[in-house]
């Protein structure tokens, strides 16, 4: 067999054999969750609501691991007033649908009054913010993140404690390490990590 024959059929070998395990990897790293599931209202996907913002509870309904990072859905319950600094998510879009109370949601510009069955949708890349309006009675929200990047790791990691007592310049490289990043005031109070 001429040198050149062989190489080609040696190449044309190694692509045919290459296509199983490229079948297999793409398998592989698309692991998700293959049966519906059902998780109650004020119940935790893994039974481990997060505790964090001046005491905030969310409970995971899609978590990160369900969907291969594609989508994350929590339920929220706030009994204080107030949210978080005005912030951008460099790569995803946020939704947010009112349960109970009612809201303040800022989205680049504009200003929504949210309340129960309204929906408000943020844009990746727009600065948005949101407040609890009202009394001290608990209001409740879903809150949607598509794709999900890290922000149920920094919700878990707020939840572990792991940023409290930390400079503002700390705080600031938490964000963008989780995809975000402070860029004004919140609307009202701010709800510390």
């Amino acid at each position: 067999m001429k040198r050149n024959t062989f190489v080609h059929t040696l190449i044309s070998a190694t692509a045919l054999l290459a296509i199983p395990f490229e079948g297999i990897a793409k398998t592989i790293s698309k692991i998700r969750e293959k049966k519906g599931y059902k998780t109650d209202s004020g119940v935790d996907r893994v039974q481990k609501p997060m505790h964090l913002f001046e005491g905030d509870t969310f409970y995971t309904k899609v978590s990160t691991a369900d969907t291969d990072g594609d989508l994350y859905i929590y339920e929220s319950t706030r009994v204080k007033k107030g949210g978080p600094n005005l912030h951008v998510h460099y790569e995803q879009d946020e939704w947010w649908y009112i349960l109970e109370g009612e809201f303040q949601i800022k989205v680049g510009d504009q200003l929504f009054h949210a309340k129960p069955g309204d929906s408000v949708f943020g844009p990746r890349g727009v600065p948005h913010t949101f407040t609890k309006i009202g009394d001290d009675t608990p209001a409740k929200m879903l809150t949607t993140f598509q794709p999900a990047g890290k922000m149920e790791a920094c919700f878990q990691a707020l939840s572990d404690g792991l940023m409290k007592g930390k400079t503002e310049a700390e705080l600031d490289e938490f964000r963008k390490q989780h995809g975000f990043e402070r860029v004004g005031p919140p609307l009202e109070y701010y709800k510390k990590f």
